[in-house]
């Protein structure tokens, strides 16, 4: 279980940066982000092969990174709105 929260959280914001270029290169609706992060994060985690895991477990990893890359945006999101209505 270590193993996969320690490539999770290497992989995160790798994911974060593939799905923001995504979203600027494609204009990807935003019904489809959470969807596509898991699945780009589930590719970056099957391509860690810096790991001795298995690919299953690279997969989870892969998967919990893009789920984390989501919440990440969304939470600065939410910040930087609640700074903007503090000003």
């Amino acid at each position: 279980m270590e193993e996969i929260l320690t490539i999770a959280t290497v992989i995160t914001p790798v994911t974060s940066g593939v799905i923001q270029a995504l979203k600027k290169a494609t204009g990807l609706n935003k019904r489809y982000i959470p969807v596509t992060a898991i699945i780009v994060g589930a590719a970056l985690g099957a391509a860690a092969l810096f790991t001795d895991v298995g690919l299953g477990e690279r997969l989870w990893a892969g998967g919990i990174s893009g789920l984390a890359s989501v919440g990440l945006f969304e939470l600065g999101k939410i910040r930087r709105q609640t700074d903007d209505e503090e000003d």
